[in-house]
């Protein structure tokens, strides 16, 4: 290669590898529009969201993991000027690196704000006056004392006389049953997993025999894996073995995809019998129970026992209301650590460490603050959220009458309260209020509007209620299809369609005219 030809490569190259770097270092601007929100206000959103019921455990968590927060001992009132957050600084990380501990930086901590009303007695607790039920006026809540379907089955299982190896094969059976009392695993999982869980070795056949012993336990039907088998297991069950019982097998066993279809006419021309020996076999069948576990299912405290969050009462047509105290606790901030603060402050000569310490129990006493605040804020803000809901739906407050609500979403909270749509979404989620006519979650009281012939708008919770009336109404051997209910809600004034009906229908859990039919 000649000496013109390198200097040609050479000059190509340069120039080919300057047009690439170019390009890779070529930038652009971009504007975006962001709304963040501050540490404070996530954690005052995240408990608006919690129900009375878990705000205590709530709490707790929040005192494990701040130490400067404590339940206070006494009832006292809450000094706003002891937790007046407005003024906080940025408060910086405990990493040395980070943190400047010059002189200068002991002024920039304020410790007048942690250590100001020393001689109040009070320490600045947190007390919610008159809006909430006092100690004098909590009611107790009954608890009662719960024995679990598996429980029940293994008790049973106590009394038969079984070797080691069969029972804790009977034991794995039962703990794989659902909490309906259905069998949904594979005899052939259930022999993998003695053999890998629990280091037992048995067969197919074994665990079948084992499965037909505790298909004789209590509640009957226990331990089958098909709703058909259970039914055929109640109903073997049943003595005397009469003649409509042997029936009712009979259909259970040949015909039940036409019993499920209420195929009544085709079932009955089978088997041959007449309207009152029919009538009398069926009946023997809806009376089994189809979960024989439901009644011993266990749910949690949470979801087994309603505690309302609201108070609402008609005194003398004034309607009042409270809140539940578990929503008003009295919280503080500890005493020990703003003892290391006045330390601190009286202290002459401050090193290194001490200045790391305060850097650390500064922003404890920051977040113990912070959460106080964020407590206040929420018990205001339910109060509120709730006061606007009473006087939309005053009416039903006072008389109890479901027709009686007025179309109202989450919207119309908001502008009247002037919260934003999502705040009033959190306070409604999980909330109940009780009143003296029975205790109701409060999106119970949302619902959207439908309009009638004459132009006005009602709530279609009201449409709803006459729609299940009519149904509890009607003639269950000729049960009113989703068209004839349409015409009669029409002939009271409704303009509904009958896509509506049915939806509305659906929400009810109310099943179609076919499966409502009865002899």
């Amino acid at each position: 290669m000649t000496d013109k030809s390198l200097v040609l490569c050479l000059y190509k190259l340069y120039f080919c590898s300057g047009t690439r770097s170019v390009r890779m270092l070529k930038q652009s601007q971009q504007q975006k529009l962001l709304q963040k929100l501050s540490p404070q206000q996530i954690q005052l959103m995240k408990l608006l969201q919690v129900p009375t019921t878990n705000l205590e455990e709530r709490i707790k968590e929040e005192m494990e993991e701040n130490p400067a927060l404590e339940y206070s001992s006494d009832s006292t009132d809450y000094e706003q000027d002891e937790y007046n957050l407005s003024d906080k600084e940025d408060v910086p990380d405990s990493d040395t690196d980070d943190v400047d501990l010059s002189d200068d930086t002991t002024e920039k901590i304020d410790l007048d704000d942690f250590i100001r009303h020393e001689d109040d007695d009070n320490g600045g607790d947190y007390n919610y006056g008159d809006d909430y039920r006092g100690d004098g006026d909590r009611q107790s809540s009954p608890m009662r004392v719960e024995n679990s379907f598996h429980d029940h089955l293994l008790n049973q299982l106590g009394m038969l006389e079984l070797d080691e190896h069969t029972q804790r094969i009977a034991e794995q059976i039962i703990g794989s049953l659902d909490e309906d009392g259905y069998l949904r695993r594979e005899v052939s999982a259930l022999v993998d997993d003695l053999a890998f869980g629990q280091n037992i070795y048995t067969t197919v056949e074994e665990v079948n025999q084992i499965i037909l012993q505790i298909q004789q336990f209590d509640p009957p039907g226990v331990c089958a894996w098909t709703l058909q088998e259970c039914l055929l297991l109640q109903l073997k069950r049943l003595k005397p073995q009469t003649d409509g019982i042997k029936n009712a097998i009979e259909v259970i066993d040949k015909y039940f995809n036409e019993f499920i279809k209420k195929h009544y006419d085709k079932i009955q021309r089978h088997l041959g019998l007449n309207d009152a020996d029919f009538k009398e076999v069926i009946n023997c069948i809806i009376r089994l129970n189809p979960k024989p576990g439901a009644a011993f299912s266990v749910v949690s405290q949470a979801e087994g026992y309603i505690i309302p969050d609201f108070f609402v009462y008609n005194n003398n047509g004034v309607l009042e209301l409270t809140l539940n105290s578990k929503n008003a606790p009295e919280l503080r901030v500890s005493e020990g650590y703003k003892e290391m603060m006045r330390a601190y402050d009286r202290a002459e000569k401050k090193d290194k460490r001490q200045k790391e310490a305060v850097m650390f129990i500064k922003q404890k006493l920051d977040a113990a603050k912070w959460f106080i605040d964020a407590i206040k804020q929420r018990q205001h803000t339910l109060l509120h959220t709730m006061h606007a809901i009473i006087n939309f739906q005053e009416e039903f407050f006072m008389t109890g009458d479901d027709t009686a609500l007025k179309p109202m979403i989450l919207k119309d909270i908001a502008q009247t309260t002037g919260l934003d749509v999502s705040t009033v979404s959190r306070v409604a989620n999980s909330k109940y209020v009780q009143t003296e006519f029975g205790t109701y979650k409060l999106k119970y009281f949302f619902s959207e509007a439908l309009q009638t012939e004459t132009g006005e708008e009602v709530s279609t919770r009201e449409v709803k209620s006459i729609l299940s009336d009519m149904i509890g109404g009607e003639d269950k051997r000729r049960p009113y299809s989703d068209e004839k209910l349409t015409d009669m809600l029409q002939e009271k004034g409704y303009n509904i369609a009958r896509r509506t009906v049915a939806k509305y229908r659906e929400q009810l859990n109310i099943p179609v005219a076919r499966l409502r039919k009865e002899l």
